[in-house]
């Protein structure tokens, strides 16, 4: 587990940031216990006037020291660490506490929040853990400042006060604040610039009062935050609300325009071209090829229209297959967007459908004219008019998944692709799609600006296949394992690009 947590960490860009102000007895088992999981940590001592650095120096590992001389706050103790593990390369930063409060092995859980909230700032939970003995004064401070926080965001954070977060570092905005408030302006200026904000719930660790080393100063401190709250009341009516509403306003017009061009143009467009096409064109066998390459152009189209409105298309991997020998081309599903980029690769497809496509009022003539069929009837009952295809030179996209997740996650294959494979006698061609479910998810509503990638592998022949598996469903279950794991792969490869 901590080896597959560096490995993760390390693919996604992730580095682990950690403020020290003079806590010499706890700071070296916590950069420790937080090396086992992640190889890049950085300690900001923050003007420590004990001996933090050498016990530091004298770790196995030591972790990348940023030394300021006076100490002036944990606030430009994190913007230090936020600006060098920027120049540094990473695209996120996970910040925990140096005095032993906070679990160095929950890292783990801020990367698999990661991976399903790309461009998340992911805030630590500490309540409702059994473990999390609290007093009341502490509590009833933390209700306190979410309810500010409501307040300012509209946004329900059930622990705004912990220190244990994971930051999207080209994304978060500057600190203006040295002190401990500064952690909480962070988040409400998170909120407004429409940085995603996700609640993970994380062990905590209270020593007995006497082992406590705090530097929190009640008065001054609680005077600060509370300025700063009025503060933040103030900007909320005159920025941070109108910002929020504009950006919601924003999105709804753009999803509304592309919904309505999409439909004007397949109603009075496209359709109509396409049925004065096929009534009075010549009966002849080019008949049908000039329909799949219409069919793959308007495709190619669509998905440069999507890039322009926030969505580019990327197609990366098997760039040189040129579809000369069919194949059974399999692609997870993610989205109503999915067919777009696949359409667009190449004339010579046909796709297994679902019946909403089959019976889609706009183009359902189009896709029943291009031998589209539907997957509901069952790949051994359509064998025959597939084989047929395949001789004319045809590839046939599968979606193994046949339904889309809530949350983009790769569900359970089904076994139709490698029953057709090995029937028709050809090759599984792994198409990877990541992004279109991130734009538009399952029961999405408004268009999200997110790239699109596509990313074809090579042919696995039946030879390879039967390696893999002596029946479909063993071939299903590795191929399912082989597209969780690129794409992974890909999504921390393109998310660090766009944090």
């Amino acid at each position: 587990m901590p080896e597959d947590c560096k490995i993760g960490l390390r693919n996604r860009g992730i580095c682990v940031i950690i403020p020290t102000y003079n806590n010499a007895g706890t700071v070296a088992d916590v950069v420790s216990r937080a090396q086992a999981y992640c190889e890049d940590v950085f300690v900001v001592l923050d003007g420590c006037t004990d001996d933090t650095l050498s016990r530091l120096e004298a770790l196995p590992v030591k972790p990348r020291c940023i030394v300021i001389e006076q100490n002036k706050g944990k606030g430009n103790a994190l913007k230090e660490g936020f600006r060098q593990a920027r120049e540094a390369g990473f695209a996120y930063a996970i910040t925990l506490d140096a005095d032993g409060q906070h679990f160095p092995e929950d890292l783990p859980l801020f990367l698999e929040a990661s991976r399903k909230h790309p461009g998340a700032l992911i805030v630590g939970n500490r309540l409702g853990l059994k473990d999390a003995e609290r007093s009341k004064g502490s509590r009833f401070a933390n209700a306190f400042s979410n309810f500010w926080f409501f307040l300012q965001t509209f946004i329900p954070l059930q622990d705004t006060q912990t220190g244990y977060r994971l930051y999207p570092l080209k994304r978060i905005p500057k600190l203006f604040s040295a002190r401990y408030e500064a952690e909480l302006a962070l988040l409400v200026f998170s909120a407004w610039r429409g940085i995603p904000l996700v609640s993970q719930g994380v062990r905590v660790y209270y020593p007995p009062q006497e082992e406590r080393v705090s530097h929190f100063r009640p008065i001054a401190d609680f005077a600060r935050i509370t300025l700063l709250n009025v503060f933040l009341c103030i900007l909320a009516l005159i920025y941070g609300w109108p910002r929020t509403l504009l950006r919601w306003v924003f999105r709804v017009l753009k999803s509304l325009f592309v919904f309505l061009f999409y439909v004007v143009v397949m109603a009075f467009l496209v359709t109509p071209g396409v049925w004065i096409f096929l009534k009075f064109a010549p009966n002849t066998n080019q008949k049908k090829e000039k329909l799949h390459r219409f069919i793959c152009r308007f495709a190619g189209m669509g998905t440069r229209f999507f890039g322009w409105v926030g969505n580019p298309l990327t197609r990366e991997g098997n760039l040189e297959e040129d579809f000369s020998r069919p194949a059974v081309i399999t692609c997870n599903h993610q989205s109503h967007l999915d067919l777009l980029p696949v359409l667009a690769l190449t004339p010579r497809l046909v796709i297994l459908t679902a019946d909403w496509v089959w019976n889609n009022p706009l183009y359902s003539f189009i896709i029943h004219e291009a031998d589209f069929l539907p997957a509901s009837r069952g790949v051994e009952a359509i064998s025959s008019q597939l084989s047929e295809l395949v001789k004319n030179g045809y590839s046939i996209v599968i979606f193994p998944e046949s339904t889309r997740s809530l949350d983009g996650s790769i569900g359970r294959f089904h076994q139709g692709a490698f029953y057709l494979a090995d029937h028709l006698g050809l090759d599984i061609l792994p198409v990877v799609l990541y992004g279109t479910g991130k734009a538009l998810p399952k029961h999405g509503r408004i268009l999200r600006r997110w790239p699109i990638r596509l990313e074809m592998d090579g042919r696995i022949s039946q030879e390879e296949l039967k390696q893999k598996g002596e029946d479909y469903k063993s071939q299903a279950s590795w191929l399912r394992k082989y597209y969780k794991s690129r794409y992974t792969e890909i999504a921390d490869k393109v998310e660090q690009t766009i944090v």
